[in-house]
């Protein structure tokens, strides 16, 4: 066997490429680079028409999509013959040279469209036609077609580039058809989204109860559009005020909807007037039966009496409220499991309120919240705020999302707020 001899690049002899194939080429490559970069479908048919219609001196150039529905093939281009306009409806395999094409699947040329079986007219001008698939694999994505005013216009290697081209046409095509499929869809979800949001917004108290020597407020700012955590003021009829807040567990709308859920047994029972610890054990029997497995609401419940200034609360597995009158404590209860996980009975706290002294009731989105470095705002952050003379729900859920840079509220966060005037 002979030695295999190395041959310098430098030493090959240079192939010359016919002046009319880089000419051509570079027709192609304008357009095909063009297209690639467009995600708007309406755009990106509006610049294929124009672009080969410029640089290949079409009278005509159109683009049909395939509507797979009703096996049909309509008209894209917004800049359509004189005779047939954007929306036209061609049958499949009955109807012109893009009804023949999108049949066979092939291309299909007319070097003089008036010996043509298939070609129906569209420009006066036209002499010669030719239509090609625009596919992705098999699928038949649309038909594209380019009209000339000269008999036998397209020359063989014209065809090939292009076919070449409509290679990229259709890839273009496709890509904007998933893209304006999922911004509809998305469209629909963010349309749901804002409309559950609003309704649970509407479930939430219009305003703060007006009670004299009390200041009273709330406020819930979902993680999401919609979320689990959710509070009321329940007014009785002899002057007391039911005051509750509550978490399901999870996020979004299945939070949402068992949220609502309990939130209608919750009111019943509530304004059948009995005791805090009542109306959590009657709440959580319900719930078991009801709840999906691994699926709780932790929830604290208080009523209070003007009068006396004093509130009574039972707690079914929430953080433990906060209450600030000189000192700061977290108000702690013998008894109480988060309801929905299993038989169990709750006990009550009673909590004497002297002037200037504030009770807070909050989800773990307000101490669970993180800044930037990862670091919670906690408990303490948050009794520091609400020792502010100034301090309300809103403030507190304003300074977490400021001490979160709007980035770390990760779960929903709400707080009811209950000062006591001096």
């Amino acid at each position: 066997m002979g030695a295999i001899r190395q041959v310098s690049p430098d030493a090959l002899p240079l192939r010359r490429i016919p002046p009319d194939m880089v000419d051509g080429l570079q027709r192609v490559q304008k357009p095909a680079q063009k297209i690639t970069s467009i995600l708007d479908l309406d755009q990106l048919i509006d610049s294929v028409v124009s672009e080969v219609k410029h640089s290949f001196g079409c009278v005509e150039v159109g683009v049909f999509l395939h509507d797979e529905l009703r096996g049909e093939m309509v008209r894209a281009d917004a800049h359509g013959c004189s005779l047939h306009h954007r929306g036209h409806r061609l049958k499949i395999g009955r109807e012109g040279m893009v009804g023949h094409v999108a049949s066979t699947g092939t291309m299909h040329y007319a070097p003089d469209v008036r010996l043509d079986s298939y070609y129906m007219a569209c420009e006066h001008a036209t002499l010669s036609e030719v239509a090609i698939p625009l596919k992705i694999g098999d699928r038949l994505v649309g038909v594209f077609t380019a009209s000339h005013p000269e008999l036998d216009a397209f020359p063989r290697e014209q065809l090939r580039l292009l076919q070449a081209l409509c290679d990229h046409i259709a890839i273009a095509i496709d890509n904007a058809q998933c893209f304006q499929s999922e911004r509809a869809a998305r469209a629909v979800l963010d349309r749901d989204a804002q409309e559950a949001r609003a309704i649970q917004q509407a479930l939430l108290p219009k305003s703060s109860p007006y009670i004299p020597g009390f200041m009273i407020s709330g406020r819930s700012e979902p993680a999401r559009a919609v979320g689990g955590d959710w509070y009321d003021f329940i007014p009785f009829p002899d002057g007391r005020l039911g005051i509750v807040l509550a978490d399901v567990s999870g996020k979004g709308t299945a939070a949402a909807l068992l949220m609502s859920a309990t939130r209608g047994i919750f009111r019943s029972l509530a304004e059948a007037c009995c005791t805090p610890a009542e109306v959590l054990t009657r709440l959580n029997q319900l719930l078991v039966n009801d709840f999906p497995a691994g699926k709780f609401v932790t929830m604290i419940y208080g009523v209070l009496e003007p009068h006396t200034r004093t509130l009574t609360f039972a707690n079914g597995g929430h953080l433990q409220p906060l209450l600030i009158d000189g000192g700061v404590r977290f108000l702690e209860t013998e008894r109480g499991l988060p309801l929905g996980l299993g038989s169990g009975d709750y006990s009550e706290t009673r909590v004497a309120l002297c002037p200037g002294s504030k009770l807070i009731f909050y989800s773990d989105g307000i101490t669970e919240a993180v800044n930037p470095e990862e670091e919670e705002y906690g408990a303490s952050r948050l009794a520091e705020h609400a020792a502010h003379p100034t301090a309300s729900a809103v403030t507190i859920v304003d300074d977490v999302r400021a001490y979160a840079n709007g980035s770390g509220v990760r779960d929903d966060a709400t707080v009811v707020f209950i000062g006591v005037g001096k």
